[in-house]
C-alpha cells in the first residue's frame, strides 16, 4: 500500500518562478564607472547653439588669425569650392530642340558685365567671384553668412539688382533676439520663423556690435527687420530644426588650441635650452672669501664663438645637454594634424603639405576622396544659393531691358534654364587617366561633357569646342600643321582635312 500510495500521490506544487526580464541596450548607452562622466543631454540643435554660438564663432576667427593650419584650411575650402569662379552657361532652347546660341550668348554677356565689382556689389568692392569666395569662407569660419538682394542699380550697371554681404554678428543674439513677434511667429536668434520653421524675416542691428573703435561715427544700435524674400541665409544644416549655422572647425577647435599652446611651450623650452650653455659650480669656501665678493658673474664667464675662458679658483664647469628640440614633437603634431583634417573633411596631405608619410597610391586615393566632398559642396552652393541669385538677376535684367526677351514672364522657367560650371581638377596621373577617360568615352560609359565637367576647371563642352575651332581656324590662317597625335577631338569638314 505504501508503494501504491506514493505512486498515485500528487507531487506538491512548486512555487512559480517569474521569468527574468532581460534588458537589451547598446553598449554605448550603458552606464558604469567608466562612462559616468559621459554626459549627453537630449537637447535640440538650437538649444545647443544657444550658449555656444558666439563663443564658437569668436574662437574660430581667432584660430584662423593665429594658427597657420586653420588659415590654410579656410583657403583650401575656398579654393576647392569656388576657385577662380563658377561659370554660367545659359541653356535656352529653340522650338526645334537646338540651343538658342544668340540668346544664350546675350544672357551670358550680360551676366559677365554685371558680375564686375562695380555692379554686383552694393559697396562696389567685390566681384561675383569674390562674393562667392567670401561667402564660402564666412560659412567655414563663422558657420553662416547672409546675402541681401537689393533691387537697385549700382555703379555702371543697368540692372536694378545687387548683393550686400551681411556678417552673422549683425543678427540679434540669444538674449535680445529670442521672443514672440506680434504676428505670433517665434524669433530664434534673430530669425523669425512660422509654425513650419520656414524663415519669414531676419531681425538685426544696423551697425556691427563689435565695431567699438567707430562708435562715434555709427548711427547707434538701431534695429531693422528684413523680409526673408530679400535675404539668402547661407549655412549647412546638420540637424532639423536648425536656425543658425555652426563653424566647420567646431569639433577640432580644442585640439587646434592645445596643439598651438603645446608648440609654443616647446618653442619656449627650446629657446631657454639654447641660451643655457652650462652651470658654474663653486666651492663652499670661496663663498665667504672677501676677495671674490665684488666680482660679477657676467665678467667671469662669457660665451662667444671660438674663445677659451679661465674659471676662477675653486670653480668647475658642468655642461648642460638639454633634450630640446623634443624628438617626439613631429610625430605628435602629425597625429594632431590628422585629427584636424578628419574633423573638417580634408586630407592630411592637403592640410600639412607633407607628402613624406605617403606614397603615390595613398596620396591619389586621399585626393580623389577629398574631391568627392568638394563636388558635393559645389552642388550645395550652386543649387541652394547661386541658382536663386541667377534667377533673381535675370528677372531684373529683363525688366530693365538689358536682356530683351518679350515673352519672358509667360515662359520664365523656359528662359531660366542654366548650367553652372564650377572648377574642376587637373590629372593626378595624366597618362593613365587620359587613357581611361578616352576609353570610357569610346565605349559609351561617359560623354565628353562628363569628362570636361570633371577636369575643365570651370569650362564646359561648348567652351572647349569653341576654343578648338578657334585654334583650327588660327592654325589654317597662319599655315600651321600639327601631327595626328594632336588632332582635335571635334569633327571637322572633309575639305579642311584635304587642304591640310
Amino acid at each position: 500500500m505504501g508503494i501504491l500510495k506514493r505512486l498515485f500521490q500528487k507531487e506538491p506544487e512548486q512555487p512559480r518562478k517569474e521569468p527574468t526580464l532581460m534588458v537589451r541596450q547598446y553598449e554605448a548607452a550603458e552606464g558604469g564607472r567608466l562612462s559616468g562622466d559621459w554626459l549627453a543631454p537630449a537637447t535640440s540643435e538650437d538649444s545647443e547653439l544657444a550658449g555656444s554660438l558666439e563663443t564658437l564663432r569668436n574662437r574660430s576667427r581667432k584660430m584662423i588669425r593665429d594658427n597657420p593650419h586653420a588659415s590654410n584650411l579656410k583657403r583650401i575650402v575656398q579654393d576647392n569650392i569656388v576657385g577662380t569662379g563658377i561659370g554660367v552657361q545659359a541653356q535656352v532652347m529653340k522650338a526645334d530642340g537646338t540651343p538658342d546660341d544668340d540668346l544664350n550668348n546675350r544672357i551670358e554677356e550680360a551676366w559677365l558685365q554685371w558680375s564686375e565689382r562695380d555692379s554686383c556689389h552694393t559697396a562696389g568692392q567685390l566681384s561675383m567671384n569674390s562674393i562667392l569666395r567670401l561667402a564660402v569662407g564666412a560659412v567655414f569660419q563663422d558657420g553662416e553668412v547672409l546675402i541681401r538682394k537689393v533691387q537697385s542699380k549700382f555703379g555702371r550697371s543697368r540692372v536694378p539688382f545687387a548683393l550686400e554681404i551681411i556678417e552673422s554678428d549683425l543678427l540679434l543674439g540669444q538674449t535680445e533676439g529670442t521672443f514672440v513677434a506680434r504676428n505670433g511667429n517665434s524669433v530664434r536668434f534673430g530669425v523669425e520663423v512660422d509654425p513650419w520653421m520656414r524663415p519669414v524675416a531676419y531681425w538685426m542691428n544696423t551697425a556691427h556690435p563689435g565695431d567699438y573703435q567707430f562708435q562715434s561715427v555709427n548711427r547707434g544700435p538701431q534695429r531693422k527687420r528684413l523680409s526673408a524674400a530679400d535675404v539668402d541665409h547661407i549655412f549647412l544644416i546638420d540637424r532639423w530644426p536648425q536656425t543658425r549655422g555652426v563653424p566647420w572647425m567646431h569639433s577640432v577647435l580644442r585640439r587646434m588650441n592645445d596643439s598651438s599652446e603645446y608648440t609654443k611651450s616647446e618653442l619656449v623650452a627650446a629657446r631657454a635650452a639654447a641660451n643655457i650653455v652650462g652651470f658654474i659650480q663653486q666651492s663652499e669656501g670661496l663663498m665667504d672669501d672677501a676677495r671674490f665678493q665684488n666680482l660679477k658673474i657676467g665678467n667671469r664667464v662669457q660665451s662667444e664663438p671660438g674663445t677659451f675662458r679661465r674659471l676662477l679658483p675653486g670653480e668647475t664647469f658642468a655642461g648642460f645637454s638639454p633634450s630640446r628640440p623634443n624628438q617626439a614633437l613631429e610625430a605628435f603634431m602629425r597625429y594632431m594634424l590628422r585629427e584636424m583634417a578628419a574633423g573638417v573633411g580634408v586630407s592630411y596631405e592637403s592640410l600639412s603639405r607633407d607628402y613624406s608619410q605617403s606614397n603615390y597610391s595613398s596620396s591619389r586615393l586621399a585626393l580623389l576622396d577629398e574631391r568627392s566632398l568638394w563636388r558635393v559642396l559645389q552642388g550645395w552652393l550652386i543649387r541652394d544659393h547661386l541658382a536663386p541669385i541667377y534667377r533673381s538677376w535675370l528677372d531684373a535684367a529683363v525688366l530693365s531691358g538689358t536682356v530683351d526677351i518679350p515673352d519672358y514672364f509667360r515662359r520664365r522657367d523656359h528662359y531660366q534654364k542654366v548650367r553652372f560650371k564650377p572648377r574642376g581638377w587637373s590629372w593626378v596621373d595624366p597618362a593613365k587617366e587620359v587613357q581611361a577617360y578616352a576609353m570610357a568615352v569610346e565605349q559609351g560609359f561617359m560623354s565628353r561633357s562628363d569628362v570636361i565637367a570633371q577636369i575643365g576647371n570651370g569650362k564646359d563642352r561648348e567652351d572647349v569646342d569653341k576654343e578648338i575651332r578657334s585654334d583650327i581656324d588660327r592654325a589654317k590662317a597662319l599655315g600651321l600643321s600639327f601631327g595626328a597625335s594632336t588632332a582635335p577631338a571635334v569633327p571637322i569638314q572633309q575639305d579642311e582635312v584635304n587642304e591640310e
